[in-house]
């Protein structure tokens, strides 16, 4: 059995579940968050991008070029602290970005007493259609619907 080294207790970091309606109260913060996730980690890529095809030219490089270079990796830089900084936004809400470019991220809830994720998109007009359980894939995709039902009534216990 290995032992922890320094003596010090591992900790359990614990997730608070949401409830079906307050997953629907914090969506309008959670496409703002996830919409400036995107839009960073899009910029991101295309400064790396650029800066790496400046790189790859053929033929020892001029002033120039080596100042665009330069430009575009602190750009990129730059980006991916925004980047950071917008997804340490949604870490105290226990929400975590499952694809930054297709504008995805998970809302922890409890279903059948097992940890699930309702899996809020960007991009669609209901943001919440679909949800999987911890354990599932991560291309999992289950139809809200089918459980919508059991999700209010257990608000409704509460």
């Amino acid at each position: 059995m290995k032992r922890n080294r320094n003596g010090s207790k591992r900790r359990r970091q614990s997730i608070q579940p949401y409830t079906y309606d307050q997953a629907r109260r914090v969506l309008p913060y959670l496409r703002s968050i996830v919409g400036s996730v995107r839009e960073h980690h899009l910029e991101m890529q295309g400064h790396q991008r650029a800066a790496r095809r400046l790189a790859e030219r053929p033929g020892r490089p001029d002033r120039t070029t080596l100042l665009a270079q330069a430009e575009e990796t602190h750009a990129a830089q730059a980006a991916e602290e925004r980047l950071h900084a917008a997804l340490e936004e949604l870490h105290p809400l226990d929400i975590y970005c499952l694809d930054p470019v297709r504008g995805e991220a998970l809302v922890p809830f409890a279903h059948d007493e097992q940890l699930a994720w309702f899996i809020f998109d960007h991009f669609d007009s209901e943001s919440f259609r679909f949800w999987r359980y911890q354990s599932d894939p991560l291309d999992t995709r289950r139809p809200l619907a089918a459980i919508r039902e059991d999700l209010r009534g257990t608000k409704a216990k509460s």
